[in-house]
């Protein structure tokens, strides 16, 4: 992080965390005039580990989730995020070295990479009337990789 040009850190920052408030100011009105909804962030379990940049950025998406879901609560707009562990995609095939992929997998509970479509129950469910009482949560989606008390 010493090292990172603050050019790179304010544009992602401006992507995984500045990017969130600016979707909701977005819709935040509309939601209003409807009656309410819910909105889900996409956040990471990195925000939860010593992930550097990245991790930081999702660490204060959590903080613009909380804020958010308390801000318009009272609209009954919920907010929550979903927080997914190692996901097959794209950008971990390019990114992250296969040797890295393998001893994350060795130390989740569920011993296989997610796939994007395991994410897709549980934003179903964020955004449904069964999470009617449900807001200012970040779900971690992500084979047991985070266990939290």
């Amino acid at each position: 992080m010493l090292d990172m040009p603050i050019d790179y850190w304010d544009r992602f920052m401006r992507v995984n965390m500045t990017g969130a408030l600016l979707a909701t100011r977005a819709v935040y009105e509309s939601m209003t005039q409807r009656g309410g909804g819910s909105i889900v962030n996409q956040s990471s379990t990195a925000a939860w580990m010593a992930a550097g940049y990245y991790g930081i950025a999702k660490l204060a998406l959590h903080g613009v989730t909380h804020s958010l879901a308390a801000e318009l609560g009272g609209r009954n707009i919920r907010v929550n995020a979903i927080a997914p562990g190692p996901v097959d995609t794209e950008a971990t095939r390019t990114v992250v070295p296969d040797g890295i992929i393998d001893d994350i997998v060795k130390g989740l509970q569920l011993k296989r990479v997610g796939q994007p479509e395991d994410m897709v129950g549980t934003c179903l469910f964020l955004l449904s009337d069964d999470a009617a009482w449900v807001t200012a949560q970040i779900l971690a989606v992500d084979g047991g990789q985070i266990i939290r008390a």
